[in-house]
């Protein structure tokens, strides 16, 4: 991890709610309705995060940290924020494209050798077959999930059975291992053709071990960690921080079902540019507000302010989503889903707006119209979906013009 045990938190500044256009009451409506949902026991704890205006309004914690000890959850816990990896893995390889690296147009196989000659696999009559690829997945495929791959856990397709039976998110192999065992194996759809969330972030992972020359752990703490401050991010987390680990439930709240998440104690083989990082409050409201900034936090510029608006922009268009997970109305830009629309989606936020969650409970969105943005950062891996609408509905009940 990149902590350094001596280095202090670098909190955004704060600010009462009433200073940044949020309404008191509705702020603490939104942390009583938290805090009411840990004491039904199905929330362990959380941190919430509320920005405008470049300061904080709100940066509260609730419940507990660690529900089997008992002990209180604390601003400066350390989560699995998984999937929120992905933002700032894409924001790294942006910067390589920035200095001339590579190119969104360029076929992933230039960069690694091993994802030539690719093939999709296609169900026919109950018999699968091996299609040659129409066009090549692209860097920009990769970005916006349109490369072809899946995720095991999202179906029981041959392709996915396939990641299954070789634990491709193992934790055990290196990211040039799992990259040359990933692109071994059938495509599962043409590329550019569907949007569909998958393992492609992690390629990303190793495309930047490739073009940096480091390792993805030692690129990002160079490249973003370190510039904007994020002190407490990294693939593990050090024996002298344990006790800041955030945990979640022993059992499903819910189902009763023993929950399993990865151990941030453990140092990974696999740094996974999908979802390998753990984060606190603190480091990712930096990460957004470097995001609201247009690619600066603190004088220190990392992107150009016309390629954050091409990030956070619709990179689908025509382009079909899966139909599970993005929700009516957005498409899907590089590294983050984007309203497209001001209705249809269930969800509050402007056109604009983009976001994107952990499979193990943590949440954000970022709304530039309103130079706003959330964050929420939970355990409680079966019930994240209903936190995110909870948070995003009474984040945005607080705000006012």
């Amino acid at each position: 991890m990149t902590q350094n045990p001596s280095a202090p938190a670098l909190p955004l500044p704060t600010a009462a709610p009433e200073q940044v256009g949020l309404c008191p009451e509705r702020t603490r409506r939104l942390m009583d309705v938290l805090r009411d949902e840990h004491a039904r026991g199905r929330l362990p704890g959380a941190v919430a995060v509320l920005g405008r205006r470049g300061q904080l309004g709100l940066l509260q914690s609730l419940g507990l940290r660690d529900p089997a000890a008992g002990d209180a959850m604390a601003t400066d816990a350390i989560f699995r924020i998984y999937s929120m990896t992905k933002p700032i893995v894409s924001v790294a390889v942006m910067m390589q494209v920035e200095q001339g690296r590579a190119l969104l147009t360029d076929p992933v196989a230039r960069h690694l050798p091993e994802f030539a000659n690719q093939q999709v696999a296609v169900e026919r009559n109950g018999e699968v077959v091996l299609q040659p690829v129409a066009n090549p997945a692209t860097v920009q495929d990769l970005l916006r999930h349109t490369a072809g791959l899946t995720y095991e856990f999202l179906g029981t397709a041959p392709v996915q059975r396939l990641y299954a039976q070789a634990q491709i998110g193992s934790r055990e192999r290196s990211n040039a291992e799992f990259s040359r065992t990933l692109a071994a194996m059938p495509l599962f759809l043409q590329p550019g053709t569907q949007w569909a969330y998958s393992r492609a972030t992690d390629v990303l992972g190793r495309l930047l071990e490739v073009l940096s020359g480091q390792t993805l752990g030692e690129h990002l703490k160079q490249a973003i960690f370190d510039p904007l401050g994020m002190v407490d991010t990294g693939f593990s987390v050090p024996e002298s921080q344990h006790h800041r680990l955030a945990q979640p439930y022993a059992h499903d709240p819910d189902g009763g079902i023993p929950l399993r998440v990865l151990d941030p104690r453990e140092v990974p083989a696999m740094q996974s540019g999908g979802g390998g990082l753990m984060s606190t409050a603190a480091d990712y409201a930096r990460f957004l507000q470097f995001m609201l900034n247009q690619g600066e936090l603190g004088g220190k510029r990392l992107l150009g302010p016309h390629t954050v608006a091409h990030m956070t922009a619709d990179h689908l268009g025509a382009i079909p989503g899966d139909g599970m997970l993005l929700p009516p109305g957005h498409g899907f830009g590089l590294g983050f889903a984007v309203r497209t629309a001001a209705g249809v989606s269930a969800l509050p936020g402007s056109v604009g707006t983009y976001h994107w969650g952990g499979i193990a409970g943590t949440t954000f969105f970022v709304d530039p119209a309103e130079d706003f943005f959330g964050i929420l950062l939970a355990q409680a891996p079966n019930q994240r979906d209903h936190y995110r609408q909870l948070f995003r509905t009474l984040a945005y009940a607080a705000l006012l013009r």
